[in-house]
């Protein structure tokens, strides 16, 4: 089956056929580094996981870029508030974002580049925007002149008039236009700054995806990912640079979306009270129950998140490692992902469909009677687990999982009382034996008596 995206550009599903099919590009935007992650911010670190997963089984190269913005007034503000120097925040919040997202699962990228470590290309792409008339110096600043790009909005399916309208523009006396954004601006006192040919300062934050992308995978790449709030105006003002100086570059055959993340059907915000970091949800729910979640609804739809919703998600995967420990005396053959899971992510990522396919392949393998058949269901499930990045864990890992400062009993303990009621059977001493399995059940302990020993589970 062919993969198919739905093209923003477009707005509509099309086959996926990269420029080159010996080396597919995508680049993704990543976190600006002044704070942890949140739920919302971890939908495209998933999503687009996913995608990564699926072309690198279809393609012999893929080259997949995800950028850390090191350089933005709200990480000056948050030095500023703490006292400290830029770098720490950015040390301290790439570091915490590169942790959370291994908590999801997320494989690391091929490319991470930093906006600092790229100055001198996004000054190189500046002056190449003056030379064709597309851009100009104005006080200090140098800015794009929108209506350079004939088709400006075309991204985000709106006039120009209406964007102005329904956005929050600075309208500077400087400006030639009202939409006219900037890409290079002054560096204050004690601000972090760049030599350039306009003064020292630094760039916008659209500029420095546009000329990271180019620097590190082209003039066109295949797919360019991030979430919807990113449509306008970033992906928009980054097409229209790389538009300009490349006239005769597509820039992007793709550009894929996904959805917001909201809560109660409200958009997540601090004054609301309904805004969660990841770090806060990992404290209540196993990263892979969070991914797992955040795949169970299709990616360019809206997702709801609430406790109940990662809940479910906990018990969905409680299943599945349910039919894989089941089946531990069984080796998995060696199997690629089932049809039906490539089909539903071929078809758009559809991972909804994808997880029901996942259920489906635990039910053959519990209903499995012959080894051989066993070993054939428990190597399709494991290897549709990880085309979504799922079951990637030991069934008992995964189960001796609980959240951060539970109380009840600890991994060590419970091992002593397993050790201690085994001691007691042996003995025939079993109302000792019953009374610690009673004490651990109570304790929400679950006992496994199998012919290699006793198991236990929480949950």
């Amino acid at each position: 089956m062919t993969l198919v995206l739905h093209n923003t550009l477009t707005g509509r599903k099309e086959p996926f056929a990269p420029l080159d099919p010996r080396r597919v590009t995508m680049y993704v935007c990543g976190p600006t580094v002044y704070n942890v992650i949140h739920i919302g911010n971890a939908r495209p670190v998933v999503v687009f996981d996913v995608l990564y997963r699926l072309l690198r089984r279809r393609y012999p190269v893929v080259v997949y870029a995800r950028n850390l913005t090191d350089v933005d007034d709200k990480i000056i503000h948050a030095a500023q508030a703490e006292g400290v120097a830029i770098e720490e925040i950015t040390a301290r919040y790439g570091r915490a974002f590169h942790e959370d997202t291994a908590a999801l699962g997320a494989l690391p990228p091929s490319l991470e580049p930093r906006a600092t470590d790229n100055i001198g290309a996004m000054i190189a792409m500046i002056e190449a925007l003056v030379a064709r008339g597309c851009a100009y110096e104005a006080d200090g600043h140098v800015l794009y002149h929108v209506p350079a790009l004939p088709d400006y909005g075309r991204l985000s399916h709106r006039a120009l008039e209406d964007m102005i309208a329904g956005a929050r523009v600075e309208v500077e006396s400087y400006k030639r236009h009202p939409a006219d954004f900037v890409l290079w601006k002054p560096a204050a006192a004690g601000e972090p700054g760049w030599d350039s040919p306009w003064g020292r300062g630094r760039p916008g934050w659209h500029t420095e995806c546009a000329a990271m992308i180019h620097r590190h995978l082209g003039p066109t790449i295949d797919i360019h990912g991030g979430g919807q709030d990113l449509v306008f105006p970033h992906h928009e003002n980054e097409r229209a640079q790389a538009r300009c100086e490349h006239p005769d570059q597509d820039f992007v055959r793709y550009w894929v979306h996904n959805g917001y993340i909201t809560v109660r059907g409200e958009k997540m915000s601090k004054s609301l009270g309904n805004f969660f970091t990841v770090r806060e949800i990992l404290e209540h729910f196993p990263g892979e129950a969070i991914r797992y979640a955040l795949l169970s609804g299709h990616y360019r739809k809206p997702l709801d998140w609430s406790a109940e919703l990662a809940s479910q998600a906990k018990a969905s995967l409680d299943r599945l490692y349910r039919a894989l420990d089941d089946a531990v005396d069984v080796g998995a053959a060696a199997s690629p992902p089932p049809a039906a899971v490539l089909a539903a992510l071929e078809d758009d990522l559809n991972t909804p469909q994808a997880l029901s396919a996942l259920h489906e392949l635990a039910s053959a393998l519990n209903r499995a009677t012959e080894p051989e058949e066993a070993a054939r269901r428990k190597g399709e499930l494991l290897a549709a687990g990880e085309l979504l990045g799922l079951l990637r864990q030991s069934p008992t890992d995964w189960f001796r999982w609980r959240p951060a400062g539970a109380a009840g009993l600890s991994d060590t303990e419970i091992e002593a009382l397993v050790a201690e009621r085994a001691a007691a059977r042996k003995a025939r001493d079993f109302g000792r034996a019953d009374a610690i399995r009673d004490r651990l059940q109570g304790a929400g302990i679950q006992l496994l008596d199998t012919p290699e020993g006793t198991k236990w589970r929480r949950g």
